[in-house]
C-alpha cells in the first residue's frame, strides 16, 4: 500500500535562512500546504526569529531551533530550559559529551528533541585537520554519534553521505538530520558533502533539512512539494 504524503511532510525541514522576520513569513505564507517543518538558525533568531518561533507553533507548525549550543554545563542546561520553554520541537548542540549530557538531564520529561551536530557539512578531511583533529570526518562523526547515543539524545545532525554508517551506530528510533541536502542539478553553494532527498532518505535519515533550494525557488511552494514527494517515492 503507498504511504500518503502527509505521513512523512514534517521529514521536509526548510530552513528559513533569511534576513528578516517579515521575509520569513511571507516565505511560510508561499509554501504553506507543501510543509509544515521550519528551521530557524542565528541569522533569523537575531532579527526576531525567537517570536516567530512561537507564531509558527501557534499555528500548528514544527520549529526546529538550529543554535549549536556550547558552552558551560550551567549555560547549556539554561539554555535548554528556555528552549522547552518555548515549546520548539527540536534543538540542535555540538556533540561533545559534557554538554549533551547537561541538555539532556535539563530536557528531562519534555517532548523536545536534542540533536547533536557531529561535523558541519561545510567541512570536508582538510578542514577538520586544519581544526586540529586527526583522522577522517567519518572517523569523528562516528564518535561523535556513539556519544550522543550514549548521552540518550533525541538524535544527531551529520551530512547525508554519513547517514547510513551512522544509522547503524543510532538504531532505528534516534532522530537523524541530515544539512546538505540537494535537489538533483541543484548548485551545491557552500556544502561540501551533499546528497539527493532520496540518496538521503534511502540511507537512514530521518529529517532533511533544505534551505536555499527551496526558498530561493521561484515557487517555493513546488519545490517543497517535489522534495516531499521524492521522501514519499524513497519510503514506497
Amino acid at each position: 500500500m503507498a504511504i500518503k504524503e502527509d505521513v512523512f511532510r514534517d521529514r521536509l525541514i526548510v530552513a528559513l535562512d533569511l534576513a528578516s522576520v517579515t521575509e520569513a513569513r511571507d516565505m511560510v505564507r508561499r509554501i504553506a500546504g507543501a510543509a509544515n517543518n521550519y528551521k530557524i538558525g542565528y541569522q533569523l533568531a537575531l532579527a526576531g526569529g525567537i517570536e516567530l518561533a512561537r507564531e509558527l507553533k501557534a499555528e500548528g507548525n514544527k520549529v526546529f531551533l538550529d543554535m549549536k549550543l556550547l558552552d558551560i554545563d550551567n549555560t547549556v542546561a539554561k539554555a535548554v530550559e528556555s528552549a522547552v520553554a518555548l515549546g520548539v520541537d527540536m534543538l540542535t548542540l555540538h556533540a561533545y559529551p559534557k554538554a549533551m549530557k547537561a541538555a539532556v538531564s535539563a530536557a528531562k520529561g519534555s517532548n523536545l528533541c536534542l540533536l547533536g551536530v557531529t561535523v558541519l557539512t561545510s567541512m570536508d578531511d582538510a578542514d577538520i585537520a586544519d581544526a586540529g583533529y586527526s583522522g577522517s570526518v567519518t572517523d569523528l562523526v562516528g564518535k561523535r554519534a556513539m556519544q550522543a547515543r550514549e548521552a540518550e539524545m533525541g538524535g544527531i545532525v551529520c551530512s547525508p553521505q554519513e547517514a547510513m554508517a551512522m544509522r547503524t551506530i543510532l538504531g532505528p528510533s534516534m532522530a537523524l538530520v541530515t544539512p546538505g541536502v540537494r535537489p538533483a542539478g541543484s548548485d551545491h553553494g557552500d556544502q561540501k558533502r551533499v546528497a539527493t532527498p532520496s540518496q538521503a532518505m534511502a540511507a537512514g535519515a530521518s529529517h532533511l533539512v533544505v534551505g536555499r533550494p527551496v526558498t530561493g525557488a521561484a515557487d517555493p511552494r513546488l519545490a517543497a512539494q517535489q522534495i516531499v514527494d521524492e521522501i514519499v517515492s524513497t519510503m514506497n
